[in-house]
């Protein structure tokens, strides 16, 4: 009899316990169901701290894209800070390889551009490597393809001052064969945070890579959006 008590006392604290614990495991546990993303480049620790769960952790100061000034297809400045809240999703492309073959990058980055179209958090950035073209030429291009700039720009920079920016700054590279005049550079999308911090890089002509920034975008908008409600 007593034997007969205790495994009811027993099945009665697991059922009044298995709530408990679900619930524990969706509020706790459920907002980190994803891995979030790596930041790339260098690395520091600050001296300034926050807390999770009750621990003091040391803040950590990861790379930020310095400040660089681009032209659009509409001959208007645009600036790394113009992006200061919100994704960016960036790649190169050359202006040459544009029209009936137009470059693979061009059309994931409308594919996504279209995808995306009524996110307020996302923007675009096309990087023309080539310098040879005009912001109206740009603008021509942008026209002709029917590409959506509401939140997409198309830019490009004195070479001078744009290839080191890309190598130091972005870890891309790009540059100007002087014998074939031909220009080579990193067939990548780069995935930016709102703090203007690298977290993802995708070979822009795989369409493996391409679902995975098309998976890796939602986790960081997902990210953003509980940083914003944490006040982070």
């Amino acid at each position: 009899m007593p034997n007969y008590n205790i495994k009811k006392i027993l099945i009665l604290v697991t059922i009044l316990a298995v709530p408990g614990f679900l619930y524990y495991l969706l509020q706790d546990q459920g907002k980190n169901r994803y891995k979030p993303l790596p930041f790339f480049g260098p690395k520091e620790v600050a001296t300034t701290f926050h807390y999770q769960r009750g621990q003091k952790i040391p803040d950590t100061i990861y790379h930020q894209l310095p400040e660089f000034e681009f032209t659009n297809q509409d001959a208007q400045p645009v600036k790394v800070s113009d992006w200061k809240g919100k994704i960016l999703i960036l790649h190169l492309f050359d202006a040459s390889h544009t029209g009936v073959a137009m470059d693979k990058s061009l059309k994931a980055q409308k594919k996504l551009s279209t995808l995306y179209t009524k996110n307020v958090l996302l923007r675009f950035a096309s990087i023309n490597v080539n310098e040879s073209y005009t912001p109206e030429a740009l603008k021509k291009l942008s026209v002709a393809e029917g590409f959506d700039l509401k939140q997409w720009h198309i830019l490009q920079a004195d070479t001078a001052k744009l290839f080191p920016y890309l190598k130091e700054s972005l870890y891309l590279d790009a540059l100007l064969d002087s014998a074939s005049q031909a220009y080579t550079y990193s067939n990548l999308f780069v995935l930016v945070d709102s703090h203007a911090r690298i977290r993802g890089y995708y070979e822009a002509s795989n369409n493996e890579a391409l679902s995975k920034l098309d998976d890796e975008i939602k986790v960081l908008i997902a990210e953003e959006l509980r940083n914003t409600k944490d006040g982070r």
